[in-house]
């Protein structure tokens, strides 16, 4: 028989099971952060019908896409999970209670190249708030909040929320003019921190004709220490710019009462984000000490979610994680905690004696109690046993011998230190999970010193 080469495809990630227990533990983290805020868990299917998938996507997006048929259907793998939840809104609008709050913690596919951190299958961790009709600014002011917990819950502190208005941005293009080079300039000003002041001006000037004049009032305006107070000259000259401004400073002047620290957010009208989609506030989220990661959390408020499933206005504003992405840049810069337990049982439980029904009723014992416990029972030497211990990195083992047996004892052994106590059977339960509890008390994250 001719085998198969084992491979896995590009731009799809498999990890090692102490891997995914680390995975798992920061989707624990996400997970858990978004239901303290009233979110409720959400799943769509991974495969749509690709004409709903496809309903407002075009160019790259279509592209991009896992399309196949079966049969006489035409299907799709999910590109993100914002479209399947605009159906799922639409479709079960007159089941649901407004303002609607989700989460969906899902797999995405896009077919683009493979490269190191982006990938072709990945996990995006995804919030939103809809509202029937309309949604008050508050929800866009609670996001950030909702950003800082999670990192914070994560273990990071070294980050910092980016805030800006779409309103503001197409106001102040509409002020000075370049209404029509809007999209040109607002991807080139998007630049600015790649490239520098110098040759972003340069390239408005010499390839979207905007006037020297009107350039360098844009770049101060956008870069002021100050940026409401900035914004102040240009008040009055324009609604959207004007609703803008008002929004930007009502969400602002919510933080602290939200409880995000003022270090830990800033305005920046430099943020252009979804030239087409987002209408109000949006958000970036930066590592401050690893820059060159990009965005690790966006989002923003938009109008009108499922315009293209309903005729009903579903306004809303949400944010995405790309975790897989995040989980992958985190490992890569040796930030995920190395001494958070990341084998499958707390406790390997090692019969010593012919008869296994100590050890099988001490395991089961475990288990009610809370710990999880693997019971070993392979015919292999005490030597092999060992090393399968330390191999899947338990923390602890627990010896049922003759004379542990005649005794009512078990013997666990700490890995970690290799001390050896015994404990009563009746109490070894309580006195495991109060050990393993010590253990898992620290973040999935430790952030590395700074010079």
């Amino acid at each position: 028989m001719e085998r198969v080469k084992a491979r896995t495809l590009s731009g799809f990630m498999e990890l090692l099971p102490a891997q995914q227990n680390q995975f798992e533990r920061v989707r624990e983290v996400l997970a858990g952060t978004y239901e303290l805020y009233g979110f409720t868990p959400l799943d769509t299917p991974v495969i749509e019908a690709s004409e709903v998938l496809l309903a407002k996507a075009g160019g790259e997006t279509e592209k991009q896409i896992y399309r196949f048929t079966k049969g006489d259907s035409d299907l799709a793998l999910r590109f993100d999970l914002t479209v399947p939840l605009a159906k799922y809104v639409a479709l079960h609008h007159n089941e649901l209670s407004f303002p609607f709050r989700r989460y969906q913690i899902g797999k995405v596919y896009r077919g683009e190249r493979a490269q190191r951190g982006r990938f072709r299958e990945f996990y995006q961790a995804d919030i939103d708030v809809i509202g029937d009709g309309s949604l008050d600014i508050i929800n866009e002011a609670e996001i950030p909040a909702i950003i800082y917990k999670t990192f914070t819950g994560l273990g990071l502190e070294r980050f910092r929320i980016r805030i800006n208005n779409r309103k503001i941005l197409n106001g102040l293009f509409a002020i000075l003019g370049l209404t029509q080079q809007a999209g040109d300039v607002m991807r080139t000003i998007d630049k600015l921190e790649k490239i520098g002041e110098e040759k972003v001006k340069a390239i408005l000037v010499e390839d979207f004709a905007v006037p020297g004049e009107v350039a360098d009032k844009l770049l101060a305006v956008l870069q002021a220490g100050d940026p409401l107070g900035a914004l102040e000259e240009f008040r009055g000259r324009d609604e959207g710019f004007d609703r803008g401004v008002e929004e930007l400073t009502t969400v602002v002047r919510y933080l602290g009462a939200f409880g995000v620290p003022g270090d830990h957010f800033a305005v920046d009208l430099t943020i252009a984000r979804g030239l087409d989609y987002y209408t109000g506030t949006v958000y970036e989220t930066v590592l401050l000490d690893h820059p060159e990661v990009g965005s690790v959390c966006s989002g923003g408020r938009y109008d009108n979610l499922a315009e293209y499933y309903t005729d009903k206005q579903l306004p809303g504003v949400g944010i995405s994680i790309g975790l897989t992405r995040l989980f992958y840049v985190l490992q890569e810069q040796g930030m995920l905690n190395p001494d958070l337990p990341t084998a499958p049982a707390d406790v390997l439980v090692l019969p010593m004696t012919e008869d296994l029904s100590p050890a099988i009723a001490f395991a089961t014992a475990c288990r009610a109690g809370g710990v999880r416990a693997q019971l070993y029972t392979e015919p292999k030497k005490f030597k092999a046993k060992m090393n399968y211990a330390d191999k899947i990195a338990v923390p602890f083992v627990a010896f049922l011998g003759e004379d542990e047996v005649a005794n009512g004892v078990a013997s666990l052994k700490d890995m970690r230190s290799g001390a050896q106590e015994k404990v009563a059977l009746d109490q070894a339960p309580g006195w495991l999970k109060e050990k393993i509890a010590a253990l898992g008390a620290g973040t999935p994250i430790r952030e590395t010193d700074r010079e």
